[in-house]
């Protein structure tokens, strides 16, 4: 799944803003938060994780790499993340309070209610409430 800068503060900052919770968390021996295990909203399971601290994050990346900043600029979502919902105006409200940046306002599509979301790593999300049916 998604790997960050700071793990620790990106589980937290998922969990206030897009609804996760979590259920656990690895730290190494200096104390980083290398892993951590997070439920969805509707189900489901994400694990951000950190690789070292050579990685840099989407945000961070786009900054100085021209060809990222260009692929940046669409609203969709780039080898983001997929996370039902129960109601998708309702969660994208609670996201934009939080400080994520809304790439597209919740719309009906195909599958049902949806919206597309950026974390502060510049991580992309995508939440949908499934239509009826």
């Amino acid at each position: 799944m998604p790997t960050y800068e700071d793990v620790g503060a990106a589980s937290e900052w998922l969990c206030a803003a897009f609804g996760f919770r979590e259920t656990r968390r690895f730290t190494n021996r200096d104390g980083v938060v290398t892993t951590a295990i997070l439920e969805g909203p509707a189900g489901g399971t994400v694990m951000p994780g950190w690789i070292g601290p050579e990685y840099r994050a989407p945000r961070r990346h786009r900054e100085t790499c021209e060809e990222a900043r260009r692929w940046s600029e669409t609203p969709y979502i780039v080898d983001g993340v997929l996370v039902t919902v129960d109601d998708a105006d309702s969660h994208c409200r609670r996201s934009r309070a939080a400080g994520a940046v809304i790439l597209s306002e919740p719309e009906d599509a195909p599958p049902g209610r949806l919206y597309r979301a950026e974390d502060p790593e510049g991580h992309r999300w995508m939440f949908l409430a499934p239509a009826a049916g």
